[in-house]
Parts: C-alpha cells; structure tokens; sequence
C-alpha cells in the first residue's frame, strides 16, 4: 500500500500460459510400477490467462482472471493491451476502490494505449517490478499451484479440455482464501505489513 491510497487494494498482476502436454508431479504407486500418463497426438495449442491477486488488510483475498485461447477471431495468440486494460476495469468494478496496481515490464504494459488509459484513471497507481523479480509476485505463486494440483499428471482430450480444466481449477483457488494469502505470504509480504504501510 501507499499512503496516498490507504483504502486501497494492492493487486499483482500475471500471465501464464497452459500447454496440452501435461504438467507431471510426484505421485504414489507400487514399488516397480511407474505411473505413465498417455498423451496422444502433439498437439501445441495452448491457453494464455491473465490475473489478479488482489489483497486488502481486513478484506477476504480475491483472484480475477480471464483466459485467452491461442485462437482467437482476430488471429492474435496473445493478449493486447485492450485485454488487460479490460481486466484491470473488471476488478475495479468487482472491488469497488482504488487499486494499486503491481506488475512486471512486459511491452504490452508499456504500449501508448495502456499508458493513456493509465494516466486517465485517478483510482489506480502503478508500480512495475524489477526485472527477474517474480519472487515477489504472488500470482506466480497460484500458477504454481493450479500446475500441482488440477492440471497436473493429466492427459487433455482436447484444447477445449484444457480450458474447461484450467478455468475449474482457477474457480477453486477464487474461493480458497486461504491459498491465495499463502502465495502473498510466499513473497515475503504479509497481511499486517500491508496493513502498517498502508497507515
């Protein structure tokens, strides 16, 4: 938090991508019975998402997020700066007070749309993150945790598969509080050190 913004929301700010190939992780079996998981085809579509940790001292933590399959009407395979800016909207409507805004230097954050509508917004406040900073981002935190546990040593049928599968896994992180304080903690932030900053 900041002192210029007390009542506000400190959002962090991610994307990942979620390939057909499966993510695999250390499971149980008999002694000499290997579990193998069967993919067939090699298929390389993939789903991009981007995301919202939003914490507040005295507020249940909340996920936003919104998918982005690699095909797309307008060709595009990645998000556009209108996606995020898109995203950033959402939240600011869901929770209802000023955001400050974490987020890396990726180029798309930095085009001359973005920086309009950022500049037009007198209830967000940005800040960037260092380069090779995405210890301190609690979104990579969740991603690690979707890939452990839905997406995990699972084979995809199909690209609509993996959407479907994604997409379920991130509606049970939106309402593990729990979780989502334990990857803002991962960075060494807590719920009181929010709370003393933003006084």
């Amino acid at each position: 938090m900041t002192a210029a913004a007390p009542d506000a929301w400190l959002v962090f700010e991610d994307k990942a991508g979620f390939s057909m190939t499966p993510p695999t992780v250390r499971t149980w079996s008999r002694r000499g019975r290997t579990p193998v998981v069967r993919v067939r085809g090699c298929s390389r579509r993939r789903l991009s998402v981007a995301a919202l940790a939003c914490h507040k001292p005295g507020e249940r933590s909340r996920l936003i997020y919104r998918p982005c399959p690699d095909a797309r009407p307008d060709g595009r395979k990645c998000f556009s700066w209108q996606d995020y800016r898109d995203l950033i909207q959402t939240a600011h409507q869901q929770l209802g007070s000023p955001m400050v805004l974490v987020r890396d230097n990726l180029n798309t954050h930095l085009t001359a749309g973005m920086r309009r509508y950022l500049a037009e917004r007198d209830w967000l406040t940005v800040y960037q993150l260092p380069p090779c900073s995405t210890d301190l981002n609690p979104v990579e935190g969740i991603w690690s945790v979707l890939r452990r546990t839905t997406t995990a040593n699972r084979a995809f049928a199909d690209p609509h598969d993996l959407i479907t599968t994604v997409r379920r896994g991130l509606r049970q992180l939106q309402h593990r509080h729990d979780v989502l304080d334990g990857c803002l903690t991962g960075t060494g932030l807590t719920m009181t050190t929010l709370r003393i900053q933003g006084q």
